[in-house]
């Protein structure tokens, strides 16, 4: 898959262009749905699958009291369009001059002329332009006046419910990471750089990994069955998020404690995939107390990870 951050850098025209645009937050099953279509376009044509999305967010830029915590870095959000066959990803500066484009320019300057779409699709709720001025009905005519035409990809539901970025965040938030995961078609992750902390965990018997992680979204405070991805490999364990108030801390931490794992992590990056959220952050009247719970913490996680072997389960 290529990457271009500005259609000035395409050196030739793109054969029979299929083109989608979004913010692709998240990139879950309903993305994805579009993904599916603009390659199925592709292959019927010989074309290129061509996603448009933006860094950063717009909202970032025209109203970032109101812009939600992001659920995947640009990084991320690349490689995960990737696994969907797309070609090529114009990964759009937002800049306050492109929010102020009017629809009908956007859609001939950049659309028709810039990239030489053939064919748009869009999901249900597609808005764009500037002040999101342009709806459906106005790309439609957009695109019989400029040389493509149009697919509305519709909702995707999970379990009855429209799956949306909006949702998913919330589930996440919330700590219902079963419903979360559901709704991505995979385990919701973050990635962080592990760093020394205050080795309580190894006097316990558990010794942690403790994540300093930029990620913008991060679960409920809770205890979860994870698995870790370091080097291309997967190691199952279980991680407490929280403040650790058995020991009275008030900062916030992420720590994973790995299963049957020896290696050195420190400074290294690695990436947490929460599988299923075990319970709440509890008090303990003891550190004896703490230690109990977290046997049974390992174990519920041990049986539910073995049973499901396939590193990037969704429940």
């Amino acid at each position: 898959m290529n990457i271009i951050r500005d259609l000035s850098e395409l050196d030739a025209p793109l054969p029979y262009p299929v083109v989608t645009i979004g913010n692709y937050d998240g990139v879950h099953l309903g993305h994805q749905e579009i993904f599916r279509r603009v390659r199925a376009r592709a292959d019927a044509a010989g074309g290129t699958a061509v996603v448009i999305t933006f860094d950063p967010h717009p909202l970032k830029l025209v109203a970032p009291d109101r812009c939600p915590p992001i659920m995947v870095t640009c990084e991320q959000k690349m490689r995960l369009i990737e696994a969907h066959g797309i070609d090529l990803v114009v990964c759009q500066p937002f800049t306050k001059a492109f929010a102020a484009q009017p629809p009908p320019s956007f859609a001939r300057d950049y659309l028709a002329r810039g990239l030489g779409a053939r064919w748009v699709v869009v999901g249900y709720d597609y808005s764009f332009g500037r002040g999101r001025e342009g709806t459906i009905d106005s790309l439609r005519e957009l695109g019989l006046e400029n040389g493509f035409d149009l697919e509305v990809v519709p909702p995707v539901e999970v379990e009855g419910e429209i799956v949306s970025s909006t949702r998913v965040r919330q589930l996440i938030t919330d700590g219902h990471l079963r419903e979360a995961n559901r709704c991505l078609g995979r385990p919701y992750s973050i990635a962080g750089e592990v760093i020394h902390g205050d080795q309580r965990g190894r006097t316990l018997g558990f010794p942690t990994a403790n994540i300093r992680s930029t990620d913008e979204l991060l679960p409920a405070r809770g205890v979860y069955a994870i698995r870790v991805a370091w080097h291309g490999r997967f190691f199952d364990g279980v991680l407490n998020l929280g403040v650790n108030p058995t020991f009275g801390k008030r900062e916030v931490t992420i720590e994973p404690h790995l299963f049957d794992f020896h290696e050195d992590l420190y400074g290294d990056t690695i990436e947490v995939y929460f599988i299923k959220r075990l319970r709440d952050e509890m008090r303990f009247p003891s550190a004896d107390a703490l230690v109990k719970q977290i046997e049974v913490d390992v174990a519920e996680a041990r049986a539910l990870l073995t049973a499901c072997p396939d590193p990037l389960t969704v429940l």
